[in-house]
């Protein structure tokens, strides 16, 4: 059986590991070992802050919302506002609702004013 040199592959696996760490520093950048250890944690980190982009922008909305129900009522917390809303049956997101609370003031206005009648009901 003939003999297999796997030359080619094993340049092509470092070549892209080395260019995954492009930018990095000193020896991260240019040493396969290195390098290897830094994108995998690199991978890692990209990963863990996906999901944790999520859940920022989700605190963002409500914190968004909150400071807008309480403009239009100071006596009106979040929680009691996304009750009424699902008392009063509107089903809109918190990324919706944020954004009309700052792009839209007078339509908020309005959601708010649903919501405190059926909360009032």
């Amino acid at each position: 059986m003939s003999r297999v040199k796997s030359g080619t592959v094993t340049h092509a696996r470092h070549k892209k590991v080395i260019k995954a760490a492009k930018g990095y520093y000193s020896r991260r950048k240019n040493v396969f070992k290195t390098a290897t250890q830094a994108v995998d944690k690199a991978n890692q980190y990209a990963t863990r802050d996906r999901h944790n982009r999520k859940r920022q922008f989700r605190a963002l909305w409500i914190q968004r919302i909150n400071a807008a129900v309480r403009s239009h009522d100071a006596s009106l917390t979040y929680s009691r506002f996304i009750n009424g809303l699902t008392l009063a049956g509107i089903e809109v997101d918190r990324k919706v609702l944020a954004d009309l609370a700052v792009n839209e003031p007078e339509a908020f206005g309005a959601i708010v004013g649903e919501a405190q009648k059926a909360l009032a009901a």
